[in-house]
């Protein structure tokens, strides 16, 4: 066990939205909520996977919806709170044991910690995804079979409500249709479990890994090179293109984030171009015409410079970027894992390939 305090929330924020892949939401909104809690409550206990018991019972709390809605959309500050007891009393649990992230993302690894500093509860250093992905059934516990329902939902107007649905498909559709109603985003407690599910089902130690992350990236006096080939190191990843973005195509649709992105190349990618389409998330890559990375496997824009990483709401014309591409968790690359997120369930016509083997077969066509 260990505190996280003002300087480990401001590197997690950091690193969260680095793996959320351009979704998850702003992480400076999400930063200065968990900042708020933390000065007015104290520091958050955060425990690891291995100290928890297995009756041990948690429920995360989450935001729902199209992330760009936040710039004018700003949450009230009790939602949090109010749906994670929302779903504590339906299920008659008057002792929760501590409360973790569905996702990484800049808001939605923020939103757990508010909750946990309000509620003086721990933090478990897990997700269900090891990155961010749009729909709520996109989660390694489903792949396991653990119901998502019930969930509860609210805005910040105050309303509220429970689903109890027959699979997490339909708890997907069902709150998406009310999260599109109360404004294209929501606050939403669901995936309920016990800490014998989170030993099996959950990403381990994600939390400790957005902190690593966000403290390489957040270093001063080191120029983008060193920091880079760090973080490469760590996430065993692979700058795929520096570039410039050139145009972006986007619409707010259905609760989600759609479009595309077309980049210059600059530097080591000079006269090549690449095109990232994104729902929410980065989800695909073109390099040249030739896809170099897919989901599940993350595809994360930074800045050139400063290497902080760029939300797909945040994407504007001119902005120099770099592209890199990280392995997915060993969870979403079985056959259950890329039915439920590979490239094929969001209608891009191509089999799963991991970005290892895109990158050997691009490197060798290219020789």
């Amino acid at each position: 066990m260990r505190y996280l305090d003002q300087q480990a929330i401001e590197y997690i924020a950091v690193g969260a939205a680095f793996l959320g892949t351009g979704g998850g939401g702003d992480p400076y909104i999400g930063k200065l909520m968990a900042l708020s809690a933390i000065e007015k409550n104290g520091p958050v206990k955060l425990y690891s996977v291995d100290e928890i018991e297995d009756e041990d019972f948690f429920i995360p709390s989450a935001m729902m919806g199209a992330p760009s809605v936040l710039v004018e959309k700003f949450p009230k500050g009790d939602e949090f709170v109010k749906v994670f007891q929302k779903l504590a009393k339906y299920l008659g649990r008057e002792k929760i044991s501590g409360t973790f992230p569905m996702e990484a993302g800049g808001v939605n690894s923020m939103i757990p910690i508010v909750v946990a500093a309000q509620l003086n509860l721990p933090l478990i250093d897990c997700d269900g995804m090891g990155r961010a992905f749009p729909e709520l059934q996109m989660v390694t516990f489903n792949l396991d079979g653990i119901s998502a329902a019930p969930i509860a939902i609210t805005d910040e107007k105050g309303n509220i409500g429970i689903f109890e649905t027959i699979d997490n498909k339909w708890t997907e559709r069902l709150a998406r249709t009310a999260t599109v109603e109360m404004g294209a985003s929501a606050l939403v407690s669901l995936y309920s479990t016990t800490g014998a599910q989170i030993k099996k089902s959950g990403v381990h130690h994600i939390v400790t890994l957005s902190e690593q992350i966000g403290e390489i990236i957040s270093a001063k006096n080191r120029d983008a090179k060193d920091k880079l080939e760090q973080l490469l190191s760590l996430t065993s990843g692979y700058e795929l293109f520096q570039g410039k973005i050139t145009d972006v195509i986007r619409e707010t649709k259905g609760g989600f984030n759609f479009g595309k992105m077309n980049l210059e190349g600059i530097e080591m990618s000079k006269d090549e171009q690449m095109k990232v389409y994104f729902q929410n998330e980065n989800l695909l890559a073109e390099k040249n015409g030739q896809v170099v990375a897919m989901t599940p496997d993350l595809i994360c824009l930074v800045d050139y410079e400063t290497l902080l990483p760029v939300t797909t709401e945040s994407l504007k014309y001119g902005k120099r970027v770099r592209v890199i591409g990280l392995p997915a968790h060993p969870k979403w690359r079985t056959e259950m894992g890329i039915k439920t997120v590979g490239p094929r369930y969001f209608g891009y016509d191509y089999d799963y390939a991991p970005i290892e083997k895109l990158i050997s077969k691009a490197v060798a066509s290219h020789v």
